[in-house]
């Protein structure tokens, strides 16, 4: 019934998010910052362009120009095809009256500008396609031609459907090595896979509630694959043990479930409390991919103890069935490699400590030279449709193209035409009219008439002529547009090209000094303000909000994980250690993407054809992530020193013990998760390889160095005081047991016959 009751759900799930679609997007927002103040005046102000332009690049073949007939021809139609689309609400030609420095100088580049009603949020993937789908007549007619913005973005999302085979291959080979059968494997791949469905189907349907990013659904495929296996594999493996034991199945199934599923549901709790606690960060996008990440962590954790229990009952002893021949594997208690390995840790604390500290601090030292800053369509794969665009618009413009700076004005006082200088322009133009009439002077009259044409209107107002002259002298700037009024003459918005990329960090310093320096003192006293708006301005708004938010979400996380950890081991040092090693494993994460990213050699080995930036919110996300699932591990592991530390009030024997019978366990679940973190490095999108190897590494270095030398050697160093507790807090502390052993131990003392 409980099998059938999963089936059911995620049939339903599935097909009803496939019939939904999925519609992500990465549109920023951020209440409170000049960005977001910037996109506020627009959608007001001008609510044509509240969603700004999209360029559709066009180029020429090698020697020619755009303004050759069949060219042209092409381009102005593929433009009123694009002004016919409903989800199009103005589109120019760069041969238009209105265009405004579309071509540029060798008329080889130049690009249509779209205006679409629909935001980045609100675009779905089945009206992208359709607008992209009419570059095709422009390719038909020997042009290159792709959309950017968000528009491309939307159409080049990369697949993750190998990171996902490359993960679950890795999977099914370190398990089939762990358990030696082939039923055991393919236990918890089903579990994971059922309940990642479940999971991404459920994201894909909040996608239409929330704007969630389009990193998410890989962030979740990522976390929920790992825990999902990890978590049935820690059930698993008790069962077979207990089977082994001579244990009955379905009583083996019932304390599997009482004892290893507790301790799932307390790790996958961590987990959760962990990303739940982005919440405080108060940005929506981070909040978004925490809740993202819950989801899939609860079905996981949900999987686990249901469905994994039922399928282990339906499956009995047959779960030793299809042994892979000549594999030999041990399942008792004490593997006697580990129990070597840690009698020698407990044996030698003071060398392994020092080993384990001088590894974490290397691989830390990295984060000394962090960089936080945002990624563009230029680290995306060459065949996307946003990076064709991004090389066609950098060839032809310069870089700072794909990432134009919004300035938005709010005019107090209405912005009106500068009637001095239009009169000025007129007897200017009255007299040349009247003299004699060359070639020279017909230049002269036609530039003048220009210039009558914009002091007739309120884009002429000394203020917004005085802002875009200073904003145009700025060091980093290469053009400004001329401002656009509003009707009403309240506001206005003009568009500044970096000289530099959205990525480069240049391009951060121009933001700053705009904000900072320069219109400050352009609006100064005159009844007038400004935002800088735009994406390169709305992810520098969001680093500043993540770095103020920082402290407070780890804080958060930290007291949250101390405080259960404390309920669950009744220890004040214990969870003191976690902690404190929990943000070394950490920081040697940071370190070693901090370290792959910025160089040309590592960049190259993971897929980039350049360094990039790590985007501002990894690191949170990434803290967030890490902290839950490293508890994993200490639980684990803590939970079978506690045991048997209250038997044998034994500190060494309990740390050799510990280790021992949870060594190989914890080595083949950080196996199977650094697999398939690291699987997703091969994904094109840089977000999410940052994500994949950061949290490879921090697994890694967590199940190694941390598991099996650190904790070891600092508990056989803190002895009995590892365990100690005022008495006060002892009695106030209500009793926690995580896997309920003691509950069995009771039961079975009830049942001996007494003597």
């Amino acid at each position: 019934m409980v099998i059938g009751a999963w089936l059911v759900i995620l049939v339903a799930v599935v097909a009803w998010s496939r019939s939904a679609g999925e519609d992500t997007s990465d549109d920023l927002t951020l209440p409170g910052t000049g960005s977001q103040a910037a996109t506020d005046l627009l959608s007001d102000k001008f609510p044509a362009q509240a969603n700004g332009s999209i360029p559709v690049a066009v180029q020429a073949p090698p020697g020619q120009k755009l303004t050759k007939q069949a060219y042209k021809t092409a381009i102005e139609n593929a433009t009123k095809a694009y002004a016919k689309d409903p989800d199009v609400s103005k589109a120019i030609s760069p041969f238009s009256a209105q265009a405004d420095d579309q071509l540029d100088r060798s008329k080889r580049t130049g690009f249509i500008s779209l205006y679409l009603s629909a935001s980045a949020s609100d675009l779905s993937l089945e009206d992208a396609d359709r607008l992209t789908a009419l570059e095709d007549p422009l390719e038909r007619a020997g042009l290159k031609a792709a959309a950017g913005g968000y528009l491309g973005q939307k159409v080049s999302k990369p697949s993750t459907h190998l990171s996902e085979v490359v993960g679950l291959a890795a999977a099914v080979l370190i398990l089939l090595l762990t358990f030696g059968t082939a039923v055991a494997m393919a236990v918890p791949i089903a579990t994971a896979v059922l309940g990642l469905a479940v999971g991404l189907g459920t994201i894909a349907l909040l996608s239409h509630l929330l704007e969630v990013p389009t990193s998410a659904p890989a962030l979740a495929t990522m976390i929920g694959l790992g825990v999902g296996i990890d978590y049935a594999l820690f059930v698993v493996s008790r069962h077979r043990r207990q089977l082994q034991a001579g244990m009955d199945p379905i009583e083996s199934v019932a304390r599997s479930t009482a004892t290893s599923g507790g301790a799932v549901v307390f790790a996958g709790g961590t987990v959760m409390i962990a990303l739940l606690s982005l919440w405080a960060a108060g940005i929506p996008l981070v909040t978004t991919l925490g809740v993202t990440a819950v989801i899939v962590v609860a079905v996981a954790v949900c999987a686990a103890i249901t469905l994994l229990p039922a399928i282990l009952a339906l499956l009995g002893p047959r779960i030793n069935r299809l042994r892979l021949p000549g594999l030999k594997t041990q399942h008792d208690d004490r593997p006697h490699g580990w129990a070597r390995w840690a009698e020698f840790v407990a044996g030698h604390p003071w060398p392994c400590l020092l080993a384990g500290t001088a590894v974490l601090i290397v691989l830390a030292i990295p984060v000394l030279s962090l960089e936080l800053g945002q990624q563009d369509n230029g680290s995306l794969p060459t065949d996307t449709e946003a990076r064709r665009s991004y090389d066609l618009m950098s060839e032809g413009f310069g870089p700072g193209s794909n990432g134009p700076i919004l300035v938005a004005v709010d005019l107090r006082k209405p912005a009106q035409n500068d009637q001095q200088q239009l009169n000025k322009t007129k007897q200017q133009l009255s007299a040349l009219e009247q003299g004699p009439q060359t070639q020279q002077t017909q230049s002269q009259e036609q530039q003048l008439k220009q210039q009558e044409q914009f002091y007739s209107s309120s884009a002429s107002d000394p203020r917004l002529v005085s802002l875009r002259k200073q904003i145009e002298g700025t060091k980093g700037v290469d053009s400004v547009t001329l401002p656009l009024v509003n009707k009403s003459g309240s506001a206005a918005v003009m568009t500044a090209t970096p000289t530099t990329a959205p990525s480069d960090l240049d391009t951060n310093d121009l933001v700053n000094t705009l904000r900072d320096d320069v219109i400050p003192a352009a609006t100064k006293g005159k009844q007038m303000s400004a935002d800088v708006g735009g994406a390169a301005a709305g992810y520098i708004d969001l680093a500043t909000e993540i770095g103020d938010k920082l402290p407070l979400v780890i804080a958060i996380v930290l007291a949250l994980t101390f405080v259960i950890l404390l309920l669950a081991f009744r220890s004040l040092l214990v969870p003191l250690k976690a902690v404190v090693m929990n943000v070394f494993s950490i920081l040697a994460a940071f370190g070693v993407v901090t370290y792959a990213f910025s160089h040309h050699w590592s960049a190259t080995l993971i897929g980039l054809d350049h360094t990039i930036p790590i985007v501002s919110y990894v690191p949170l996300m990434m803290f967030a992530i890490l902290f839950g699932l490293s508890m994993d591990y200490e639980v684990f592991l803590m939970t079978h020193v506690r045991e048997s530390w209250k038997q044998t009030a034994d500190p060494h024997e309990a740390v050799v013990h510990g280790l021992a019978t949870t060594a190989r366990v914890i080595t083949s679940a950080a196996l199977i998760m650094v697999s398939v973190f690291a699987a997703f490095v091969i994904n094109g999108d840089p977000t999410v390889k940052q994500f994949g190897l950061g949290m490879a590494a921090a697994v890694a270095v967590d199940a190694t160095v941390v598991r099996c030398l650190l904790v070891p050697a600092i508990m056989s160093l803190l002895g009995r005081a590892g365990w100690w507790m005022p008495d006060w807090m002892d009695r106030a502390t209500p009793e926690l047991s995580i896997e309920g052993d003691e509950w069995f131990a009771e039961r079975e003392a009830a049942a001996r016959p007494s003597s």
